[in-house]
């Protein structure tokens, strides 16, 4: 995935409290509101200092509706003390002494059932800074609960929660209770590898990065597996027992528009050929009876959506290509019939590719591109309901989890925000990202039960450059450059990255909102070409991957940080294997 650095400065949208930083979960209360025609109301609330010093603070303020949905809300709360709103986000603040109140900003006042919005403020204080005891909404005090109407005694009983899902059955997380296909062509490259036995056996996704790869071509890395032979396969590796297979949807018109190296087989305008001879036979043989019981979980289009964002119009970063693929509408026609077809099928779970932190934490990005995200799930015949979720660092870099960094922290008076490696990024790792883009996403009209995948196959940036604590030094720039895990140049670098290591294994439930960690680029197969290579595979040759270049405005201009002697994207690389073994983390 292409990273792009932009130095919009708007609203922040929090994620979590970051890992190894003095925030604090201080408490939770519920709140509701409901005009007198709805059946249920309430909702919850989750106030967090994310941030705290001797004279102010940083609050993140969580509001979730369990009840029937709502077109707005207004929030109010009071402290205890003097605490005093400064600048607020995502929301309209108002003080008179100690009572606060909140209204929607016009982009969050829907909020579905289940539904969350995410507010945030910076405040000041003296004394002791409480945490407000209770909260209302619209008048109606929030008590946890929902006032529904009594069930009616003719609808059936809810089935059992412990009950395990028949074979087939759609389930809220795939991944959960079931085993992960193992594509055989991957394992055994890996396992040909010294010491690539001790992973051979994690599971990876399967890329239709081409026409060709449906039926099936004698590539180094698929061999003559096709589709239907990787779901026969996964079959057979169930043995009867729940069972995900992954695969990859990447072959859009005009594919990879801000980059070569992964360039694709199809014009900008050949949008019928995407439908008819990718999509439909694709969707044909996913929808094969003989494959009803597996879990198929689709990667929907890497390098897609985010580049009609960040590399359009008159930005530094735009190019002739993404321009041009936003002005035909491609791209989101493509996404949407694959959704829509795709999704039809009872055993499908789609995951749209969302960039990473890098690329759309900024708020000026990540808004734009939620946004974006919704058009193309309801273009067409698609809807939200063929969305299962979202998928970050899809074939990327970008850390799971920064330890040692509060992106709302400070050194020596100034914000982490503004050192160069952040560059006033509202993120620095992916699990906070992908965690607030789901709120995110809820609260632009997707399903509240929606989930988010995070690539972490060569993420875990161990070895022994990784940082074992936190920088002593006072000055900003070296405090966070000795501290970060993502030993990168430059969060915009992409290709082949020097240094970077295995991440954690594929998993299940790791974290709150997170179906799965999973691997869905094949650790070992290239990024992209370092030097020009004649093929017909339709790749071109981007200078990111060369390790002499010195960069452009979709990395500011830093050296690229690849490995030289890389092979064709997709292809095998034995040496980037061994560094992502030698760094792993957790080691292997």
């Amino acid at each position: 995935m292409r990273s792009q650095p932009h130095r919009g400065r708007a609203r922040w949208w929090p994620g979590r409290a970051v890992a190894g930083a003095s925030a604090l979960a201080l408490g939770a209360a519920t709140l509701a509101v409901a005009s007198p025609a709805q059946a249920a109301e309430g909702c919850e609330v989750e106030y967090t200092v994310v941030n705290e010093w001797s004279t102010g603070f940083t609050a993140s303020v969580s509001i979730t509706n369990l009840g029937d949905a709502l077109n707005s809300w207004e929030l109010e709360w009071e402290f205890s003390g003097d605490q005093r709103i400064g600048n607020g986000w995502n929301g309209s603040f108002s003080q008179s002494g100690r009572a606060v109140t909140v209204t929607n900003a016009n982009y969050n006042g829907t909020l579905a059932t289940n539904g969350s919005a995410q507010i945030g403020f910076n405040g000041t204080f003296s004394g002791e800074n409480e945490v407000p005891e209770s909260f209302t909404l619209n008048g109606v005090v929030c008590d946890g609960g929902t006032n529904e109407p009594d069930p009616d005694p003719t609808d059936p009983p809810d089935p059992d929660p412990t009950d395990p899902p028949e074979p087939g059955e759609k389930v809220d997380n795939p991944f959960a209770g079931a085993d992960m296909y193992v594509n055989p062509i991957w394992s055994e490259n890996a396992a040909g590898e010294p010491g690539g036995d001790a992973i051979a056996d994690e599971s990876t996704a399967v890329w239709m990065d081409r026409r060709g790869a449906i039926e099936g071509n004698d590539s180094p890395t698929t061999g003559s597996m096709g589709l239907r032979d990787h779901l026969e396969e996964a079959v057979a590796q169930a043995d009867g027992d729940p069972m995900v297979i992954q695969v990859v949807i990447y072959n859009l018109p005009g594919r990879d528009c801000a980059a070569l190296a992964s360039n694709g087989e199809l014009g900008p305008d050949e949008i019928d050929v995407y439908k008819n001879d990718y999509i439909d036979p694709i969707a044909d043989i996913m929808s094969d009876p003989a494959f009803a019981d597996l879990r198929i979980v689709t990667t929907i289009e890497p390098d897609s959506l985010p580049n009609l964002v960040t590399n359009v119009g008159s930005r530094p970063t735009a190019t002739e290509n993404c321009n041009e693929m936003l002005a035909n509408g491609n791209y989101v026609e493509g996404v949407a019939y694959a959704l829509d077809q795709l999704g039809a099928i009872p055993n499908v779970y789609n995951y749209i590719d969302a960039g990473h932190h890098g690329w759309l934490g900024w708020d000026d990005n990540l808004g734009p591109s939620v946004e974006l995200f919704h058009d193309a799930a309801t273009t067409g015949g698609a809807s939200v309901d063929d969305v299962h979720g979202f998928i970050v660092n899809t074939a990327n870099y970008s850390a799971l989890e920064e330890p040692y960094i509060d992106v709302n922290g400070t050194v020596n008076g100034q914000q982490i925000r503004q050192s160069s490696w952040v560059d006033w990024n509202r993120y620095v790792d992916e699990l906070s990202f992908a965690q607030a883009l789901r709120t995110r996403a809820v609260s632009a009209g997707f399903n509240s039960d929606i989930g988010m995948l995070i690539d972490t196959s060569r993420n875990g940036w161990g070895g022994s450059e990784r940082p074992s604590g936190p920088s002593s030094s006072t000055n900003l720039n070296t405090f966070v450059d000795e501290s970060r895990v993502d030993r990168r140049i430059h969060v915009g670098n992409w290709c082949n990255q020097s240094g970077a290591g295995l991440g954690e294994r594929p998993q299940a439930n790791p974290e709150p909102g997170i179906d799965a960690y999973v691997w869905v680029k094949p650790p070992g197969e290239s990024d992209g070409s370092s030097e020009f290579i004649e093929n017909d595979e339709g790749k071109g040759f981007d200078r990111m991957c060369d390790p002499t270049y010195e960069g452009n405005a979709r990395n500011n201009f830093n050296m690229s940080g690849a490995l030289g002697n890389a092979p064709l994207s997709g292809h095998w690389f034995p040496a980037q294997f061994q560094e992502l073994l030698a760094n792993a983390h957790p080691p292997v």
